[in-house]
């Protein structure tokens, strides 16, 4: 299934649980109760309610719709999917991206043994078409990073690298903003973490329809231009190494997204540099979910 969280406009601003099929979205919450189904209403609840209540979304779908349930996906507002509880960032995930970081970023130059870690908070997501806030105040180095996400579908502690999949509920996109100048003192907290430096979407597709993520395309895009064109095949760690690492001694729970890492071609590996200003339009993409696009706004 392609799960996503849309608003059909201003005179019914609520955002609700769809599902998105050849160009058109359902709203899972009106086929419930339309069915006399009991459904969570939001995707976070639904992916916390486990396989049963994923079983019963795609119940609502055989059959024939009521015609108000299904809108056009061209009608409708896409949001964010949900609000992860943690965002798990991965650094240095592609062995291009290691070269370009160390040349610019003056990170180390070897391969890392381990995964790089580092966090997100819930309150940097933003949704598709939504902003990516440029404060000249703060930052002349925004730069952008496409990269696959996993959001976790069971709680997962200490798994192995052979049960990390069982865990995995579905995949996204997101893309690491980053304000290359705020780097405090090696901590990329503050330069990763701030207000919408997560744009996340447009979809979740379960985990069923993407048989191999570890085999999928992923570009981005400046103003049309292709700047990212890699694969996840590349990736330093795969999923379930990146699964089993985290989990090794934090507790992954059902919503959470690990962002796997992002190949080479960010702007700050550029020659020269380039950013991201007020007025330029992101769009990244990976193969079998769709494209993530976001204007880029002066938030002063």
């Amino acid at each position: 299934m392609r799960l996503l969280t849309f608003t059909t406009g201003p005179t019914d601003p609520a955002p609700r649980l769809g599902a998105e099929s050849d160009g058109f979205v359902h709203d899972l919450a009106a086929l419930a109760d339309h069915a006399g189904v009991r459904l969570p209403h939001d995707l976070l609840s639904l992916v916390q309610a486990g396989p049963a209540a994923l079983d019963a979304a795609r119940g609502l779908l055989e059959g024939a719709l009521p015609r108000h349930a299904v809108h056009r996906l061209e009608d409708v507002s896409l949001c964010a999917p949900h609000r992860p509880g943690k965002i798990i960032g991965v650094g240095l995930n592609y062995v291009e991206h290691v070269a370009e970081s160390s040349r610019s970023l003056d990170t180390d130059k070897e391969l890392p043994a381990r995964p790089v870690l580092f966090g997100k908070p819930a309150t940097a997501v933003t949704g598709p078409g939504r902003p990516i806030l440029h404060n000249a105040d703060l930052t002349t180095q925004l730069d952008w990073e496409c990269e696959l996400a996993v959001v976790i579908g069971r709680t997962a502690f200490r798994v192995t690298e052979e049960e990390a999949y069982d865990h995995v509920f579905g995949y996204s996109i997101v893309n690491d903003i980053s304000a290359r100048d705020q780097r405090r003192s090696g901590q990329w907290f503050f330069s990763k973490g701030q207000d919408s430096y997560a744009p996340f979407g447009p979809v979740v597709v379960t985990a069923d329809e993407i048989t191999d993520p570890m085999a999928l395309d992923v570009e981005l895009r400046v103003n049309g231009v292709t700047k990212q064109k890699s694969n996840t095949r590349h990736m330093l760690f795969p999923i379930a190494r990146l699964i089993a690492d985290i989990s090794s001694g934090m507790t992954l729970e059902p919503g959470d997204v690990i962002a796997t890492g992002s190949p080479s071609g960010v702007g700050a590996g550029m020659v020269p540099p380039e950013f991201l200003v007020p007025g330029d339009t992101v769009e990244a993409t990976v193969e079998r979910i769709g494209t993530l696009t976001n204007p880029v706004v002066d938030a002063r």
